[in-house]
């Protein structure tokens, strides 16, 4: 998508599970894993998403923010928030927009195109610090903490 790391996350302006507008800025200061996933609720989205879920309060301890993107709307997010307890934002990228500047669309496993589940840690002067290209839902949020803990060195 971008260049060598640091470069500079792409703004964002979506409504998040509530309806309420989000973008990049509301976070200044803050650490944030921004992660794009295919949909609500599936097997493997859900494994992440509790992945974070778990790491959350580590993360925020660190400073950090998680984020969610896909293109479901407010309603089943907010769905999706209550059926697992979810502590972060998610956010409604309808159009793909976002998904596209960050290059989270394009071919999956069969050929067809989708989101394709990658994570971003943008650190607090919006310079993004690491990508995860192919991320594996189990134990994601591990990883975050452990990465997010050698960034900050």
């Amino acid at each position: 998508m971008k260049n060598e790391i640091p470069y500079p996350a792409v703004d964002f302006l979506l409504p998040n599970q509530d309806g309420k507008s989000v973008s990049l800025k509301d976070f200044a200061g803050k650490w944030i894993v921004l992660y794009f996933y295919p949909k609500d609720d599936t097997p493997g989205c859900t494994i992440e998403a509790c992945s974070l879920r778990d790491a959350r309060d580590t993360l925020a301890e660190m400073g950090a923010e998680v984020v969610g993107i896909s293109k479901d709307d407010a309603t089943s997010h907010e769905k999706f928030k209550s059926k697992h307890a979810l502590n972060f934002t998610l956010l409604t990228d309808e159009n793909g927009g976002v998904i596209n500047d960050y290059g989270a669309w394009g071919k999956k496993m069969f050929g067809n195109e989708g989101i394709l589940r990658k994570t971003f840690i943008i650190d607090p002067t919006g310079m993004v610090q690491k990508v995860y290209g192919r991320v594996t839902p189990l134990g994601h949020g591990d990883q975050v903490i452990k990465d997010l803990k050698e960034l900050k060195k």
